[in-house]
């Protein structure tokens, strides 16, 4: 899997499971699926530091963004 691939998908499934963290906390519920969510998105996360030399700028992830997005949509 391509590290820019990896990094984008953890950080769209990180942003995508706190809404859902933080309803299951305001009904009372254990957060099972949304904990499950957030490890897998940690760890697409943390493939993509690892894959890519010298890892990642905290600057580089738009660009990282539009490349992933631009790749898929051409």
């Amino acid at each position: 899997m391509d590290p820019d691939l990896a990094l984008v998908l953890g950080i769209i499934l990180a942003a995508f499971s706190v809404p859902s963290i933080l309803s299951a906390l305001s009904d009372s519920r254990a957060p099972r699926a949304s904990a499950i969510t957030i490890l897998i998105a940690g760890g697409l996360i943390m493939i993509a530091l690892t894959g890519k030399p010298g890892g990642y700028q905290l600057a580089d992830v738009p660009d990282v963004f539009v490349r992933v997005i631009g790749q898929y949509l051409r």
